[in-house]
């Protein structure tokens, strides 16, 4: 069976569960850069290289983006649904926001793996 991005019949249940924990997972990256920030001593270019050249950081990274990104569609689609009545520009909205994330994800990629 295959299921259309633009199409408005989403799994309530799984977008709550990924929403909640996207923003976990999120919450924890935030927490461990901080943290990085404020225990390491004399912050310049070479420790934010040391950090993000170690392959645990790129994946948990990566990990991170790819979940801000999910995050990202399920809230604009949820907007889009309630409050874009008519139906062509809801999908053309839908099309815009879902190839800015396709891009912004081959962006992302690009930056952490040529680090």
């Amino acid at each position: 069976m295959v299921k259309s991005v633009l199409s408005t019949a989403h799994q309530g249940l799984r977008d709550w569960i990924v929403q909640r924990l996207s923003a976990l997972l999120m919450t924890a990256y935030v927490f461990i850069i901080s943290f990085y920030a404020i225990y390491q001593h004399g912050l310049s270019f070479d420790t934010w290289h040391q950090l993000f050249d170690c392959l645990w950081m790129k994946i948990f990274t990566l990990l991170v983006l790819v979940a801000l990104l999910w995050h990202a569609w399920i809230g604009m689609w949820t907007i889009f649904t309630d409050y874009v009545h008519s139906m062509v520009m809801r999908n053309l909205l839908c099309v815009v926001i879902y190839l800015a994330l396709g891009a912004y994800l081959i962006w992302g990629v690009v930056i952490i793996w040529s680090v």
